[in-house]
């Protein structure tokens, strides 16, 4: 008489004592039959001693013996069976686990090395391991926590009884299912071999880091939902030269597919640029075109720097304002076209004047329309040639640029002075 265990890391074969411990048997062969084991961990590995199993609520606390399940006033539990010829004093012995005497439920465990002399006359043993006893290596080699539970999983996903000479009781098959319960799939804990599993191993604590400091500003009520993500349609564009205009950069990117708004981020006072700035497209494809193309370009003799808007303040802006929002919001769906910043000033649309970008291209094509083959070279003619609005400085601005002048013709007439000393 013969019970197969397919647990997650290899299959366990258990011979039963049915002449010693016949109560014990019973109970185990027609909870298997019920597929009453099927998915319970091992939720208590003790390196070197015993490995503990047969609660379904995977705490130690749960499990009753098979009678309690048969219709009737059944008991939870059944009386120890105590035989003086069995011992613990083989590896791989399979005996029943209760906290107390004659508590004997479901729960089972399997000894992980022999002569464990402290557990004899203590509980009922009923079977041994005839095969795989390399899935009891494993077991004992798996690391636990501080409950001597595994940190990987080790489950039972399958029962299957090889022999079974004794009759059902009255009302069991009822209880049998159709078919056996799903297996539940555990994550695979994998150790850390290389860069790439390393690598892999940070990605995965720094997106459940910011999943929970996401959950916590919901929390108080600083982030209108935790699952809010930033628009997908949206690029960040930093580095720009302060003489762009908001017409040159939309020309440059609208190349790639419909823009809903482009927008360089100004000083409120001033109105000079911040040299960065934000373009929405209608879809998250030419989004995604405009950015694997366009970083590390070259615009006005400057460097820019692209990449995915990481910002959801327009989305939070309507969570306190109390503006409806779709799931597409709350999802990184593309945003509305907002108001301007600062006092409209350089915005460039509706300027005839050529972009400075594309200005060769557009002299070649004599239209807009060439603006999509341009190759973004500097055009060479001056500002005012080109119909740029002149910039004017601030008085502090102009105040410390005249110091500065001064000071460095106030050091250019000492080095004069030094020369002609040395001369002399």
């Amino acid at each position: 008489m013969a019970v197969l265990l397919e647990t997650s890391i290899g299959d366990i074969v258990i011979d039963l004592y049915l002449d010693q411990a016949p109560k014990a048997c019973l109970n185990f062969l027609k909870l298997c039959k019920m597929k009453y084991y099927n998915n319970c961990l091992f939720f208590s590995v003790q390196k070197d001693f015993i490995a503990q199993t047969g609660d379904p609520t995977n705490t130690g606390k749960g499990g009753c013996c098979v009678h309690a399940k048969l219709p009737g006033l059944g008991h939870r539990f059944f009386k120890d069976e105590i035989h003086p010829g069995l011992k613990h004093s083989v590896k791989g012995t399979v005996a029943m686990a209760n906290s107390k005497p004659n508590e004997n439920g479901s729960q089972f465990y399997i000894t992980l090395r022999s002569k464990v002399e402290q557990l004899d006359g203590k509980h009922t043993i009923f079977g041994k391991v005839a095969e795989g006893y390399e899935v009891l290596d494993k077991i004992n080699s798996s690391m636990v926590d501080e409950t001597n539970a595994p940190f990987q999983n080790i489950r039972i996903r399958h029962t299957e009884i090889l022999d079974d000479p004794l009759d059902d009781p009255e009302g069991l098959a009822e209880l049998i299912p159709a078919k056996s319960p799903e297996p539940i799939q555990d994550e695979v804990l994998k150790t850390i071999e290389n860069a790439e599993d390393e690598a892999e191993l940070q990605e995965r604590m720094a997106s459940t880091l910011a999943k929970s400091q996401a959950t916590t500003l919901e929390l108080l009520h600083d982030l209108p939902d935790a699952d809010i993500a930033p628009p997908d349609t949206d690029l960040f564009i930093a580095k720009l030269n302060p003489v762009t205009q908001d017409g040159d950069l939309e020309l440059i990117f609208s190349r790639f597919g419909p823009i809903k708004s482009c927008e360089i981020v100004r000083d409120w006072k001033t109105g000079d640029s911040l040299q960065y700035a934000f373009v929405i497209y209608e879809n998250a494809k030419d989004c995604e075109e405009a950015y694997f193309k366009m970083h590390d370009c070259v615009i006005d003799d400057r460097r820019i720097f692209v990449n995915f808007s990481q910002s959801v303040a327009k989305l939070w802006n309507k969570w306190r304002t109390g503006t409806r929002m779709s799931k597409d919001d709350v999802k990184g769906g593309a945003e509305t076209k907002g108001k301007g910043r600062g006092k409209g000033r350089g915005k460039g649309k509706g300027n005839d004047a050529p972009p400075i970008m594309a200005a060769t291209e557009l002299k070649r094509n004599g239209d807009k329309s060439g603006a999509k083959e341009h190759s973004f070279v500097r055009d060479s003619r001056s500002e005012r040639d080109r119909g740029v609005p002149t910039r004017h400085r601030s008085r502090s601005r102009s105040r410390d640029h005249r110091h500065r002048e001064s000071q460095r013709d106030r050091d250019r007439e000492r080095e004069k002075d030094r020369q002609r000393d040395r001369r002399r």
